[in-house]
């Protein structure tokens, strides 16, 4: 991935004050899932943003190490959630250096769609301890509402009519790993999961939310169009779709929980 994809200000901000906090959801997810009691001891959180994803590992582990790519969402990170159990750095996925001693569990939300496979596994082997899980996980906002018929339409038409025509999803890799892939790098799947949650938003807030999408980023970061400008859009268009209340957006997301063996 390149750095410079979210490597802003203004995303970086966004990412710790304008996304919900359903990392912590998903953890929960998966605490119950595998059926965790304990915690884990130093962890690191690979691929960290402003610290949403790190707040979440902490709360099944002592020590967090948050790590990106972006220089201004590890500093995002550093006054997002400060010192007391947690520290940050800046790298690349793949070019972790080998710490001291090896972390016992490792997270990466919504990285692996950025990364070379290859490179990233041989590197989070060296990383992990034996036994250690490695947990991907992801969720994004889709295109349904959970609030009536009436507006759940309208979200709907504006998502595909307006939403994606205006601002397409840029290219990613979306494969799904198999033990077949990850085998070489000394990992094994124990479970993968998809799953759907809920999250209530009105549209000042929604409006903000979409502000720090990719699709809605590689215009203004990327093409140069204007925060204001785009910002007035959303606020004009999703009117008819809020109409003044809180409604019920639909997030769809997997997780995936690896082991190193």
């Amino acid at each position: 991935m390149d750095s410079n994809s979210f490597n802003s200000k203004r995303i970086a901000a966004g990412y710790a004050n304008d996304r919900p906090f359903i990392h912590s959801r998903v953890i929960d997810i998966i605490k119950s899932d595998l059926k965790i009691t304990d915690n884990f001891t130093n962890g690191i959180d690979i691929g960290c943003g402003a610290g949403l994803s790190s707040k979440a590992l902490k709360l099944i582990c002592e020590k967090v190490t948050g790590v990106d790519i972006s220089e201004e969402m590890v500093a995002a990170a550093k006054d997002f959630l400060g010192e007391n159990g947690y520290c940050f750095f800046q790298s690349k996925a793949e070019e972790i250096p080998v710490p001291p001693m090896p972390y016992d569990i490792a997270t990466a939300a919504g990285v692996i769609q950025w990364v070379d496979r290859e490179r990233f596994l041989s590197n989070a082997k060296k990383l992990l301890s034996h036994g250690a899980p490695l947990i991907i996980y992801d969720f994004w906002i889709t295109d349904r509402m959970s609030d009536g018929v009436k507006h759940s339409k309208a979200y709907t038409d504006w998502w595909h009519d307006e939403y994606l025509k205006n601002y397409p999803k840029p290219p990613r890799n979306e494969d799904v790993w198999t033990n077949e892939d990850i085998s070489p790098y000394e990992f094994r799947i124990e479970t993968q999961k998809d799953f759907e949650l809920t999250y209530k938003f009105d549209k000042i807030a929604f409006v903000k939310f979409m502000l720090t999408q990719s699709n809605v980023n590689a215009k203004i970061e990327g093409a140069g169009a204007d925060k204001t400008i785009v910002s007035e859009w959303f606020d004009k268009i999703l009117e008819p779709v809020f109409g003044g209340a809180e409604r019920q957006l639909v997030f769809a997301g997997y997780y995936w929980y690896l082991i190193r063996k």
